[in-house]
């Protein structure tokens, strides 16, 4: 079952001679449960595609869809709600707030929607991603590799249909960066999770389901 269809998505940037195609006529489709390597140089529009399927930025033209839901007609304010709920963001850098335990960044997302945390789902992905005795921990007392993980907790802990991962092993050593694509391999059969992950690096994105490569803009098969 399709749960993720990008149709005829154009980014352009500036007019005339400046005119810059971020993205030109890009068509993506993704299945439930995969796990999909989108990979492509610096500017090639990965990151741009990354944040039109997230809805964090509005394309020219073109549209997605998650679900039955078509988030380039929502609202800011619907589609705030619906980023909290259906999708889980992995940023490179972790994003984790450095005076928030790692406890209170995993729940952040749970809280900021008004409810509260179910323990029993996120302790099992908390042993699941070996933080157990990190929790009371802050983002400073962590490793790369920890501070990673509690991202991917982050991004599972509200039960998301998509996960979208923006280079989350660019800060890794090689040893961290396969057990970081490893964990992402396991929690998305584990929990069911869709993952659609962003990389520059080949070996990366073998490991993931489907590969899918752009450059200038535009996909080549």
């Amino acid at each position: 079952m399709t749960i993720l269809n990008a149709s005829h998505l154009k980014k352009y940037y500036g007019k005339d001679e400046s005119l810059v195609r971020a993205l030109d006529d890009v068509n993506v489709s993704v299945e439930n449960g995969q796990f999909v390597a989108i990979i492509g140089t610096s500017g090639s529009g990965k990151s741009t595609l990354l944040n039109m399927l997230g809805g964090l930025d509005v394309p020219t033209s073109g549209g997605v869809q998650i679900e039955n839901n078509r988030i380039e007609k929502m609202s800011e304010e619907q589609l705030t709600v619906f980023r909290r709920k259906r999708i889980g963001f992995i940023f490179q850098n972790y994003n984790l707030i450095p005076y928030l335990t790692v406890y209170e960044n995993i729940v952040l997302p749970v809280r900021l929607d008004g409810k509260r945390e179910d323990k029993k789902f996120l302790l099992e992905i908390v042993h699941f991603l070996e933080l157990d005795g990190k929790l009371s921990n802050y983002p400073s007392h962590l490793s790369g590799g920890q501070q990673q993980r509690a991202a991917i907790a982050r991004a599972l802990v509200s039960k998301p249909a998509i996960i979208l991962a923006d280079e989350p092993t660019g800060n890794l050593d090689s040893l961290t960066s396969d057990k970081v694509i490893a964990l992402l391999k396991m929690t998305s059969e584990k929990f069911n999770q869709t993952i659609v992950m962003i990389t520059h690096n080949p070996e990366i994105a073998q490991k993931a389901d489907v590969r899918i490569r752009i450059e200038d803009g535009k996909i080549h098969v």
